[in-house]
């Protein structure tokens, strides 16, 4: 994954990791969570009128509801809110200030007059980088230098005039040097869905144990109809000890239908000072409502780089995307919001770690459920055999019974016949009984070998011992026959010895 770097002095696009190396996100219903204040969330649509406590589905009278017109935010800017979840959504475009941008107020000229601001700030910094005019001399070319350095690193103030006050160097800026462009997911949720995800400064243990008394808190915060219900989708940690819980809100009509609210009626009224001060009190840092951009939407926040961010990195960072039909660029400033991004980052791989090991857990308890099926599957195949033995003698004697006192039929003499062939094969020395046996005796010793080890003495099973034996008296009787055999040779060869010497001598007493 490539990230760009580099301001309006150095617009070459680096390669690599590098700095600010921020991964694609894996959840797209993430939930990034700024470190700044009310500007964080800017262009989300703030209410300026309180309507108490009763939750009304009216839209606000003074609400900033879309950055193509009268907003609250400055420009396409991004939030540093938006993180690594890929936090996408809110009232209007859903994408808020960018960095440390504060909200304005209501301003009639809209996307133009932001433009116009922006380039009047432009100039002024061009100026304090450039040509600063504060004493006149060859002091104001180290001054210049100075407002460099400082706008490099995106800090400090850039005196240019004399009478005109000093810049402000904020990390936004477009000469600051710390900036890269990530990835993050586009959320594909519906504003029919109703979802509003909440920051809570509470670890995630106390948030599942308070869920109840968090619901009924809510719910008494939105008026307490009776015919509204608020229910909880999901609830996750973040770092910093943090929690982020998404919930809906479900109305129920007289005529028994039901439906949820839209998330951006439902983010419009928590936003209310009244309401978001009492939210606070139960410790909601922040309300974000999952609104899913429309293609006009999205297709007019890429043609727009985000404030500071050079045009020529920006276009790099859509050729370089990944998927640009899940995914979407995303500014990162300052070691801050790379430091935000890496702790969401950490957090998700050991999320992923946790489902892993989980995983994990559950095939090795499948491997052993496994191995012992297998085992009474064996088992129980073993049983069927010897009950079907068993239930084949009933047959035969059932049958022997039946058959008495009848002459054997001409298949039963056939049966007869087969069953004396393969009694014969299995009964020569040389054919199957010979090797069964000797299989046998294999099995029979693999069976006690480890046994036979471990003990000082040896021990012989009892069948084996009686094949032993038998084999030995086998062996003594082939022996005994063979000096019998021996013996009568002997005894045959010493008397055609007496005989061929009785013959000589009478030959030799007849010639003398």
């Amino acid at each position: 994954m490539a990230f760009n770097f580099g301001g309006a002095a150095n617009s070459a696009s680096l390669s690599g990791t590098g700095f600010g190396a921020a991964t694609t996100t894996s959840a797209p219903t993430g939930f990034g969570f700024g470190s700044g204040g009310t500007g964080a969330f800017g262009g989300f649509g703030t209410t300026t009128t309180a309507g108490g406590n009763s939750f009304s589905f009216s839209t606000p009278s003074n609400t900033g509801a879309s950055l193509f017109g009268n907003t609250q935010s400055k420009g396409f800017g991004f939030s540093s809110a938006l993180g690594t979840s890929g936090a996408l959504g809110g009232a209007g475009l859903g994408f808020g200030g960018f960095g440390g941008i504060q909200p304005a107020q209501n301003q009639p000229g809209g996307l133009f007059n932001q433009q116009a601001s922006q380039s009047s700030q432009l100039f002024n910094t061009a100026s304090a980088l450039s040509a600063p005019s504060v004493l006149n001399d060859e002091r104001d070319s180290i001054l210049a230098r100075w407002n460099q350095l400082q706008a490099f690193w995106g800090v400090g103030k850039g005196y240019y005039s004399s009478s005109t006050p000093p810049v402000e160097f904020s990390p936004e800026n477009p000469f600051c040097r710390f900036k890269a462009v990530g990835y993050s997911c586009v959320p594909d949720v519906k504003d029919e869905d109703g979802l509003v995800a909440l920051a809570l400064n509470k670890k995630e243990a106390d948030v599942r144990c308070q869920q109840q008394q968090l619901v009924e808190s809510m719910h008494k915060v939105l008026g307490g109809n009776p015919t509204l219900t608020v229910n909880v989708e999901g609830v996750r940690a973040l770092p910093d000890d943090q929690t982020e819980m998404i919930i809906y809100l479900v109305e129920r009509s007289p005529n028994g239908t039901s439906k949820r609210v839209p998330a951006s009626t439902l983010y419009s009224y928590m936003e209310q000072m009244n309401v978001k001060s009492v939210l606070q009190q139960l410790g909601v840092i922040m309300a974000v409502s999952r609104t899913a951009l429309t293609p006009a939407q999205l297709k007019q926040l890429l043609q727009n780089p985000p404030a500071g961010v050079d045009p020529i990195i920006w276009e790099q960072a859509k050729v370089d995307n990944p998927d640009p039909e899940k995914l979407i660029p995303v500014p990162m400033v300052g070691f801050k919001e790379l430091l935000r991004r890496l702790k969401f980052q950490d957090q998700m791989n050991k999320q992923h770690q946790t489902r892993v090991d989980i995983i994990s857990n559950d095939i090795s308890v499948l491997q052993r459920n496994q191995a012992t099926t297998a085992a009474k599957i064996t088992q129980y195949k073993r049983k069927l055999m010897d009950l079907s033995h068993r239930v084949l003698q009933v047959l035969i004697k059932q049958e022997v019974q039946r058959k008495s006192g009848y002459a054997i039929q001409l298949d039963e003499e056939h049966l007869r016949v087969q069953l004396e062939t393969i009694q014969s094969e299995l009964n020569a020395p040389t054919q199957f009984k010979g090797r069964l046996n000797e299989l046998m005796s294999q099995i029979r010793m693999q069976n006690h070998f480890g046994a036979v080890r471990s003990e000082e003495r040896y021990r012989v099973d009892a069948d084996l011992l009686r094949e032993i034996r038998q084999h030995l008296k086998h062996q003594q009787e082939g022996l005994s026959h063979l000096i019998s055999v021996i013996k009568d040779d002997l005894d045959d060869i010493k008397t055609i010895e007496d005989e061929l010497h009785d013959s000589v001598h009478g030959r030799s007493s007849k010639l003398s």
